[in-house]
């Protein structure tokens, strides 16, 4: 097998690089699955993977991307076989290990899921890790009690990728979602993924935090953080709950202990690097039925080659991308 193509990440004393570059299954780290890449998706982190100070990269040159789908070349581990489609998010892929920007991945079989039925592969890379992450927010909240009946449910940061596949989702399950973005000119966008209301970044950051506000919603899926996530937590209805995944807003949450000891709001953590594989395999399956957004690579989704994709990965961290994008690789 000879060369292929991978957007290479470099850094040197005097220099920093991203561009497609060709690479050798000899440039591929240890793993024992060989996966030939279909689709990889854009996210945050990658973006950050990308830029000199992004903080993600440990050694170079790499080869980011932390999600990828594509079928299965060789195997070591029996789990998988030739001509297997399969999932890979998280971990440690596309942070320190090689990741999905690159026709070629090789991957411990430890963190590959089964391509669910339901799901084509083109599909599962508009979910990606932001619709893991969506999906888990929702999986957990339910859990938790959370039901249609309960009332309106609240998502933060609304265009982004976790906050599209939220709304999304809620909307499929029957729950009245309310959606909240800084971006005027996408509102009718959230609509169409079933928001029934729409709120401003303003709206739902306040400028004097309270320790306790007016009682809005049942729930909150709060890919934001920082004094959007204090906000929302005075405002949750008794005994409801926030899904938080992000830090976009900032990492300090200027709150107190009032929405959980005099309402009983609880604050649920989101992580989707390390969560156990075999909740992993429940959230996907539910990502390919209930939970799997209407119209997602029509209205949430946009496609991208890799030559395009340095071009995506600096739009993400202005905030400029809307929904999903998805790379395809072969």
């Amino acid at each position: 097998m000879g060369e292929f193509k991978a957007l290479v990440v470099n850094k040197t004393e005097t220099d920093f690089t991203v561009n497609v570059q060709a690479v050798t299954m000899d440039d591929l780290p240890e793993g024992d699955v060989l996966i030939k890449v279909q689709y990889s998706s854009v996210n945050y982190k990658d973006g950050l993977a990308c830029i000199p100070d992004g903080k993600i990269v440990k050694t170079y040159p790499f080869i980011p991307g932390i999600d990828l789908a594509g079928i299965v070349v060789s195997s070591s581990d029996p789990r998988f076989k030739e001509g297997d489609e399969v999932i890979a998010t998280s971990y440690e892929i596309g942070v320190t290990h090689y990741g999905g920007y690159s026709e070629y991945a090789r991957i411990p079989g430890d963190w590959i899921v089964p391509l669910p039925k339901g799901l084509t592969l083109k599909e599962a890379m508009a979910l990606g890790t932001a619709g893991f992450t969506a999906a888990l927010s929702i999986h957990r909240l339910e859990e938790n009690g959370l039901s249609p009946e309960k009332g309106k449910v609240l998502v933060t940061g609304a265009t982004g990728g976790v906050g599209s596949l939220a709304v999304s989702m809620l909307a499929k399950r029957g729950y009245e979602v309310v959606a909240s973005t800084g971006k005027e000119t996408e509102h009718e966008y959230l609509r169409e993924l079933g928001a029934k209301e729409i709120l401003s970044r303003e709206d739902v950051c306040a400028e004097k935090i309270r320790p306790l506000d007016k009682q809005h919603w049942a729930a909150a899926v709060d890919p934001v953080g920082g004094r959007t996530l204090a906000t929302v937590l005075s405002r949750i209805q008794y005994n409801g709950a926030v899904a938080v995944s992000g830090l976009t807003g900032g990492a300090d949450v200027p709150t107190t202990v009032f929405p959980f000891i005099l309402r009983g709001v609880s604050l649920l953590g989101i992580d989707s690097v390390y969560c156990p594989m075999e909740l992993r395999k429940q959230v996907w399956e539910r990502m390919a039925s209930d939970l799997k957004p209407d119209r997602l690579l029509e209205s949430i989704a946009r496609e991208i080659t890799l030559e395009q994709l340095p071009e995506a990965l600096s739009n993400i961290l202005k905030g400029k991308l809307r929904g999903r994008t998805v790379v395809k690789l072969s």
